[in-house]
């Protein structure tokens, strides 16, 4: 990492507000994600860049060329794939920008600053930027919020263009889209003459108190608010919209715009509907302007759908949305595995919500999807030599499901890539007199604590070890308070400081061990959290899992590949006895670790070509292997599984 980092002179949060940590100020030293990480950087996002190119995704910032054949065609829904490729190049950006930062790459900047320029050269007069309708039907700018993305495209390139400017300091990308910002803030609003409507597609939200924590323009704050504030009034803009291009509203093709949790106004929702990843952003961003403007209500609303979403309709990975119909939700505790849709953006944005929720309240309720979905559901969205991916994230398949190097709409690649990318920021967070630890994993961080500087190690081999050991370099002596996540999986921990026991019980509050005393340099916590294997079992309702058991260590969940066990998993039987130990298999992609134990297979030999018959199958042992489920489908082609039967 380089060592000429300065840290940023931002405002301080509002007040009782948690500050994530910078995350190029966290070096992921060894362990489990220093080679993930630096996949990323050195594999991940220059084949990105080349896919983009070779996908025509960059011709269409072209301006100056009149426009050529779709590269995408228009699907009956009206839309093209391409009405959204500046969403994908703007992913793209930020997440090799956050790689800028601590590792400078003269040659990503250069392919960045002349993606930046091909977008200066395309803004029109008025600020307006989005390459579809500049290029294509520039006529019809605004006329379709309901259905065609507008300002989702822009706010991906305006999150890009803040983080490039936090990367490299050059203004040039966050004045352009400054400059769009300001066409928004005179097109949409209450005011008389302004368009009173908001993208279906959320992100622009989120984007804006982005944009808004680096100029401290309220009007930044104040537009995202009317966003959010604006969403699900009735009667619809979208109606509105419609009926003015000559539709009839009753002709939407999702029938609902519960679709784009538009239905009702957000403070008033209590169940998570509709499209997986719009309803994620839309959350991410209410998080946002709940710390930002002090809103409990808007806290209120996160927390009833947060606990609705993980009580009744998260998979066990942390993939969410079961339909591919609507990319999103059907009704509760409807969580199909072979058909499950579980969009890896939706994994990584509620990695975003999760830890937002976690600034303002900190609460391992929320730390604790956090890491589930970074160790398996989002990670399982990119594949171990780092060019690979998943779009949809299956529990079961039977050797259909193969990683593909690049997608129809590739919006999940770039989403898993800025993911990594930034993930130093979501280990630590500080605010005044307080330091919080969310995730463990071997790295080097740099934190300021109130005026404290603090250097903290974290030595440890989690996930496949749940020994951890923090050592705490100061500047000088000073009293705070260190918050240790202990993990809800978690069943045995033990906290010692320079060797003296915590009592846990006594300090312990939402998950999290609160130590306060004055620190010195050289101070030393070792945390212990035991890691058996834990069968968990789902909910009645969950009809598709009744009578299955799923394997979990630690925060990984386990699956069982065909490559491991000669056959299909699906015929596996798991005595509810059978004893499963542990082992790290150092050849298995990099080293994981693996269960093992004794289950029983359903054989077929003595059924004589019959589909049916009144007597059992025969069970006979068999020896099984299951590995994180992160990993599957990096090896042979082949079935897998994750709720084995049990018997």
């Amino acid at each position: 990492m380089s060592q000429s980092l300065k840290f940023s002179a931002k405002p301080a949060a509002p007040a009782g507000r948690f500050v994530p940590a910078d995350h190029a100020r966290v070096d992921f030293t060894g362990g489990f994600w220093q080679s993930w990480s630096q996949t990323v950087r050195d594999v991940t996002i220059p084949t990105q860049h080349m896919r983009l190119d070779e996908e025509d995704f960059l011709e269409v910032l072209d301006f100056d060329k009149p426009a050529g054949p779709l590269a995408r065609p228009i699907q009956p829904s009206g839309l093209s794939m391409q009405h959204f490729f500046d969403s994908d190049f703007g992913k793209w950006i930020e997440a090799a920008s956050y790689t800028l930062k601590a590792y400078p790459n003269p040659e990503i900047e250069a392919k960045i600053d002349d993606i930046v320029e091909q977008l200066a050269k395309g803004q029109m007069a008025d600020g307006y930027l989005n390459s579809w309708f500049i290029r294509r039907e520039p006529e019809k700018r605004w006329t379709n919020l309901r259905d065609l993305h507008e300002m989702y495209s822009m706010g991906h390139l305006l999150e890009g263009a803040v983080a490039y400017y936090e990367a490299t300091g050059k203004r040039r990308f966050l004045d352009v889209m400054i400059r769009a910002v300001d066409h928004i803030i005179g097109t949409f609003g209450r005011e008389p003459g302004k368009l009173a409507g908001y993208d279906a597609h959320e992100e622009i939200e989120l984007a804006l108190v982005k944009l808004y924590r680096v100029t401290r323009d309220p009007r930044h704050l104040e537009l995202a608010t009317y966003f959010v504030d604006e969403r699900g009034v009735m009667p619809s803009y979208y109606d509105e919209e419609a009926r003015k291009r000559g539709e009839d509203p009753a002709d939407y093709v999702y029938q609902t715009y519960a679709y784009s949790q538009a239905h009702m106004p957000v403070r008033e929702q209590g169940q998570v509907v509709g499209h997986a990843v719009r309803a994620m952003y839309l959350f991410s961003a209410m998080a946002d302007l709940a710390y930002e403007n002090d809103d409990p209500t808007l806290k209120e609303a996160c927390d009833r759908l947060f606990d609705n979403l993980v009580g009744r309709q998260l998979y066990v990975t942390g993939g969410l949305g079961p339909s591919a119909s609507n990319e999103g939700f059907t009704r509760e505790y409807d969580l199909p595995n072979e058909t499950a849709y579980a969009e890896t953006c939706a994994a990584v944005a509620l990695g975003f919500w999760s830890h937002r929720m976690a600034q303002t309240d900190l609460n391992s309720k929320f730390t604790d999807r956090l890491e589930t979905v970074l160790f398996n559901g989002a990670l399982s969205g990119i594949s171990r030599d780092g060019e690979h991916y998943f779009y949809e994230n299956v529990l079961e398949s039977h050797g259909q499901n193969r990683r593909w190097k690049w997608h129809y709409c590739p919006c999940c690649p770039t989403n898993i890539a800025r993911f990594i990318t930034s993930l130093g920021q979501y280990y630590y967070s500080s605010r005044e007199g307080e330091l919080a630890v969310h995730l463990y994993g071997a790295n080097t961080a740099e934190l300021m604590v109130g005026e404290t500087f603090v250097r903290l190690k974290q030595d440890t081999q989690y996930p496949w070890n749940g020994d951890v050991r923090l050592a705490l370099n100061l500047d000088k002596p000073s009293r705070f308070t260190l918050h240790l996540r202990i993990p809800g999986w978690c069943r045995d921990a033990n906290v010692t400081v320079n060797g003296r026991t915590i009592d846990l019980a006594a300090c312990t509050h939402k998950g999290y061990a609160a130590i306060t005393r004055d620190w010195q340099d050289g101070d030393e916590v070792r945390l212990s959290i035991a890691m058996p294997v834990d069968r968990l079992y789902a909910h009645p309702a969950a009809s598709e899992d009744a009578g299955r058991v799923a394997l979990q260590r630690g925060p990984v969940v386990y699956c069982v590949e065909e490559t491991d066990i000669g056959g299909e998993p699906q015929r596996l039987r798991l005595p509810a006895d059978a004893e499963i130990t542990a082992r790290f298999d150092a050849d298995l992609l990099g080293g994981a670790v693996v269960l093992e134990g004794q289950a029983l297979e359903a054989g077929s030999e003595d059924w004589d070509g019959s589909l049916y018959r009144t007597s059992p199958p025969v069970l006979k042992p068999k020896a099984f292997k299951a590995i994180p489920y992160h990993l599957w489908a990096n090896r042979e082609a082949g079935a897998m599984l994750v709720w084995l039967q049990e018997k």
